[in-house]
């Protein structure tokens, strides 16, 4: 008897389902795509509870007639293709033919679809992969269709979905790819009937991008030029460096306009951000490339995320020298006799208390002392000989030469007295105006389920409306000169740097607010001996608050022995 069987149809599209259907933003990714593809020029999508109870894509596009409607049901049907020579040059956003009846297997799935010289369209009812029912009906031109109560038959995959406000979170973060990758169309996002954002379509890219970015970002925007190979083009735009963040969020690249990820992509962009971003950072970008469809395989991954450059150096090379060339400074202006330099029109950096000053490197000039008197402090007896490159401080101790670092000093410092004011009840320094940030929807639905977690460490957040964080507070033991970009690389370590501990746990959050506190200040020797004697009143004086070393001595007998003293 023969063990080997063809899967009945439903069970076939509910296995190809687990490929193209991981969670709800896949199935608006999907269907969003098959709008594109119908010459859509707007896009409604509704969602509610995160779009597992219902999830709904209305089109303007080209519609469909009644045959065509329940072809899209079948798997592998599509217009898209029709010879193995056509999968070479895809030009579409889908071609599988797997996307409609996977989501109808695992939905209570509905289509309403009308073409405009139609005097009626067609509705089509499945549940869970069964057709229930084929009928004429009203509408506008266009295609609507829902999916309610997703993976309704599979309580397995049910269980994994994350909380409403995640899934919501990717949905928004796919509409936004969607909407650059297609900024002709409108698109329009619902949320449990609120709208999220209504984005009409615009004629130039960098419209789009101000659109989701916002002014003040936008108005930062450098134009990458457009540059052209073989076969290739690309054009977008870039940050400058000092938008540089450590996770890749906020690149997003396109591919004859589908949403791609790609290493080729990431290593020009590195490439032509070369010398300008410290290592492990990487720079925002948006770019736009435009490949002649066999140059590249857009067939290799289910969810189409990835594909396969036939020539990656040369995408790579490219775009380096787009974004080098971007970044290319511009000739300063000489200025007139009657206008003021702008070196002289510069605010002077003011100094904010004694562990804190502005960023700006200050020359500290010291007088010359006939004696250097001992640091007072609890630790050892040292004597203040100097600075090394304005960064470290240089004592001599009984055993021989100590270098001093006041950046791990003050982290220490901050550490101590962050967990110290935990226990006695955290207490906060109200901003005098609050701090508003624009994040990924996903990070900020992270942020906004850690409210507790973040207030213990001092920093009081609130929703602002759109994917606006407002951050109302900072810990009263921190004292900060510039709060806008000390709360923006707090949160971006938070979110995006690496993790030893409980991702919001109060100890990861308070030595990272200490040492971004820390790392802000500029040393001086003249605030040395202070600075010692606070450090070995901590619990623990030789290391910060990540571990490194706050004081490394060079012993006596070493240093003998790197001169050959004593050699005869």
């Amino acid at each position: 008897m023969p063990i080997v069987k063809v899967l009945p149809d439903i069970l076939a599209s509910q296995v190809a389902a687990g490929e193209v259907v991981e969670r709800p933003a896949s199935v608006v990714k999907e269907l969003v795509e098959n709008s594109i593809d119908a010459g859509a020029k707007s896009v409604l999508v509704d969602i509610e509870k995160g779009g597992v109870a219902l999830i709904r894509v209305s089109d303007d596009g080209s519609g469909m007639v009644r045959e065509d409607a329940l072809l899209s049901l079948e798997r592998h049907a599509t217009s898209k293709l029709r010879t193995s020579q056509d999968l070479a040059a895809i030009t579409t956003m889908g071609f599988r033919g797997e996307a409609v009846p996977s989501i109808a297997s695992v939905a209570k799935f509905r289509m309403v679809t009308r073409r405009a010289e139609d005097v009626s369209g067609t509705e089509i009812i499945v549940d869970g992969g069964k057709l229930r029912d084929v009928r004429d009906a009203g509408g506008a031109p266009g295609t609507v269709i829902e999916a309610r109560s997703l993976f309704f038959n599979m309580p397995a995959r049910r269980k994994f979905m994350r909380a409403e406000t995640t899934e919501a979170a990717h949905v928004e973060q796919q509409l936004r790819l969607h909407a650059l990758a297609a900024p002709g169309v409108r698109f329009r996002f619902r949320k449990d009937d609120r709208v999220v954002f209504d984005l009409p379509g615009v004629a130039r890219t960098v419209d789009r991008v101000r659109q989701l970015v916002g002014n003040a970002i936008g108005g930062e925007l450098v134009a990458v030029p457009e540059c052209m190979g073989p076969g290739i083009s690309v054009t977008g735009f870039v940050l400058p460096a000092q938008h540089a963040r450590k996770g890749r969020r906020h690149q997003f690249v396109f591919l004859n306009g589908r949403p791609i990820e790609d290493a080729a992509v990431s290593k020009g962009l590195a490439e032509g951000f070369r010398g300008n971003i410290q290592e492990g950072l990487h720079p925002a970008a948006w770019l736009w490339l435009e490949v002649e469809p066999q140059l590249v395989d857009v067939n290799v991954h289910p969810a189409k995320k990835e594909v396969r450059f036939h020539r990656p150096y040369e995408i790579r090379d490219l775009i380096s020298q787009a974004v080098g060339e971007s970044l290319r400074p511009v000739p300063a202006k000489t200025p007139e006799p009657e206008e003021t330099p702008s070196w002289q029109s510069a605010a002077p950096a003011t100094s904010s208390g004694p562990l804190f000053h502005s960023q700006q490197p200050e020359l500290v000039i010291e007088a010359p002392a006939t004696e250097n008197p001992s640091p007072k402090n609890n630790g050892p007896d040292f004597r203040l000989i100097g600075m090394l490159q304005e960064r470290y401080v240089i004592l001599e101790s009984s055993d021989g030469l100590v270098l001093f670092d006041p950046k791990a000093a003050r982290e220490r410092i901050l550490f101590e007295r962050m967990g110290k004011a935990r226990k006695a009840g955290m207490e906060t320094q109200n901003l005098l105006v609050p701090i508003l940030t624009e994040l990924d929807p996903r990070d900020l639905d992270l942020l906004l389920r850690e409210k507790l977690s973040l207030l213990e460490a001092g920093l009081e957040i609130e929703a602002f409306g759109g994917n606006t964080l407002q951050i109302r507070s900072v810990p009263g033991c921190v004292e900060i000169a510039d709060p806008k970009s000390f709360l923006d690389d707090i949160l971006e370590e938070m979110l995006h740097g690496p993790v030893s501990a409980g991702k919001f746990a109060f100890e990861r959050l308070a030595r990272i607010i200490s040492n971004k506190a820390a790392s802000r200040v500029s040393p001086r020797l003249s605030e040395a001996s202070a600075l010692l004697e606070e450090l070995f009143q901590c619990d623990l004086p030789y290391c910060a608050a990540d571990g490194r070393p706050t004081l490394t001595e060079y012993n006596r007998k070493d240093i003998d022995r790197r001169f050959g003293v004593g050699r005869g």
